[in-house]
């Protein structure tokens, strides 16, 4: 068996697409993810996360124009206070909130997370991020970020200090005894007295710890020292290999890092992202295929948009040349991102590469017999753990969703490929029951 999430941003979802609805002008109150959430929650996916970035980048031409055109990171609405909402219509779903190293005070995220662990009874999650750009930390009173390295070595010691924050209070600290009058046994809670490069905390925690300890924590782990990462704190990653070779290597990485750090491999979980598309025939998968990613030049303007939020203006280079040479440990995105899209770019003019350019590890069109049948072969070649469901904003719609979670799902179960009821009320408990 493997599991299946689903990755999504509070953001407007399709607005200008067949089957949009009204979404597009009400998003905002959060009916659209309300609904989507219990959708998800009957298909029995583990949970659902909440991407989040919090700039609007003016790099692509010098201008905010093209990036609110095509929704590419704005408008975009803080997760946060969306989790417990869609936990309360929900009864096993997690939810997964994004939150920066780079922004938050460890402390207050530390204590962010528990109080939603317990508003979601355990099911709350953290992805972590260390965020990336000078837009970014401009909104935030610095004048940019530390290189990329540091950011993921201010990440480690965040993560450090949070985890020790987590466990200030021992599990059973919670007396609630009327006989002695004695709501909390206070020899074990702790101080943490934590002193690092970065931050320092007194500890403890002032929150209750929550129903699963520690809230289940996701990363994107892409570049080697992010992998590490990972390796080190992640209960589930969130990768992007591009092809079943690719994939393979990934989670035999991953492996091997977790190893390393002392950990059992199999309580790291790899979700490869994916972008299924599912219909009666397989020629009709085709043709909605084509509809979904719409016209050769809105795929253009939105990859050169998405590319250009590591501060290189993609709008500067000839369509119909190939890329320039461009050193990518001096940009300040995702440098695992942007690498694979220069190496899948050699040979290739700009346009080429741009157009064919997808984020998802492999491409699922088909019937959901057979798209089932390809996600189930792949999973048992690669050895990961499961498939994080993608569909940009442009693409989502109550529609696409309903494709997936009473079409696709239901022939996955079918075939035992994935659950069909959670067995556990919390979140790290359904990661780790198969």
């Amino acid at each position: 068996m493997f599991h299946l999430g689903w990755f999504t941003n509070y953001m407007p979802p399709a607005w200008n697409k067949p089957w949009a609805g009204n979404a597009g002008r009400s998003w905002a109150n959060g009916d659209f993810y309300l609904d989507m959430a219990r959708q998800l929650d009957r298909a029995g996916f583990d949970f659902v996360m909440l991407e989040d970035s919090t700039a609007l980048s003016d790099t692509f031409g010098g201008t905010f124009e093209a990036e609110l055109r095509q929704l590419v990171r704005a408008p975009k609405h803080d997760p946060v206070p969306l989790v417990p909402l869609l936990a309360h219509v929900t009864r096993g779903l997690g939810v997964v909130a994004t939150c920066s190293t780079s922004f938050y005070p460890p402390y207050l995220l530390a204590r962010t997370m528990s109080t939603l662990d317990h508003l979601t009874n355990g099911r709350a999650g953290w992805n972590i991020v260390t965020s990336a750009g000078s837009a970014a930390a401009q909104n935030f009173g610095m004048d940019d970020l530390p290189p990329h390295d540091e950011r993921y070595a201010v990440a480690e010691e965040f993560a450090s200090l949070v985890e020790q924050l987590w466990d200030s209070w021992e599990p059973d600290a919670l007396l609630v005894d009327h006989d002695t009058d004695t709501y909390i046994d206070h020899t074990k809670v702790h101080r943490v007295d934590f002193q690092g490069a970065y931050f320092a905390s007194r500890g403890p925690l002032n929150t209750l710890p929550g129903p699963q300890g520690r809230p289940v924590m996701l990363q994107a782990g892409g570049s080697p020292v992010g992998r590490a990462f990972a390796a080190r704190h992640a209960d589930a990653v969130v990768a992007i290999p591009k092809g079943v070779e690719a994939m393979k290597a990934y989670r035999a990485d991953l492996t091997r890092l977790a190893t390393e750090a002392g950990r059992d491999p199999s309580t790291l979980k790899v979700f490869f992202i994916v972008s299924p598309i599912v219909a009666e025939t397989h020629e009709e998968a085709l043709a909605r295929r084509d509809r979904l990613y719409g016209l050769e030049s809105e795929r253009l303007a939105k990859r050169l948009l998405l590319m250009s939020g590591g501060e290189i203006d993609f709008s500067r280079f000839p369509l119909d040349e190939p890329l320039p040479e461009i050193a990518v440990e001096h940009t300040h995105g995702s440098r695992s991102i942007l690498q694979t899209f220069l190496d899948r770019s050699r040979g290739k003019t700009l346009r080429e590469a741009a157009v064919a350019d997808q984020t998802e590890s492999l491409e699922l069109v088909g019937t959901p017999e057979a798209v089932a049948a390809q996600m189930a072969e792949v999973m048992a070649e690669v050895g990961g753990d499961g498939y994080l469901i993608y569909s940009g904003s442009g693409q989502l719609t109550r529609r696409y969703v309903t494709e997936i979670c009473d079409g696709l799902v239901p022939e996955l179960q079918r075939r035992g490929h994935v659950r069909d009821h959670y067995s556990a009320p919390h979140l790290r408990d359904n990661l780790l029951a198969f």
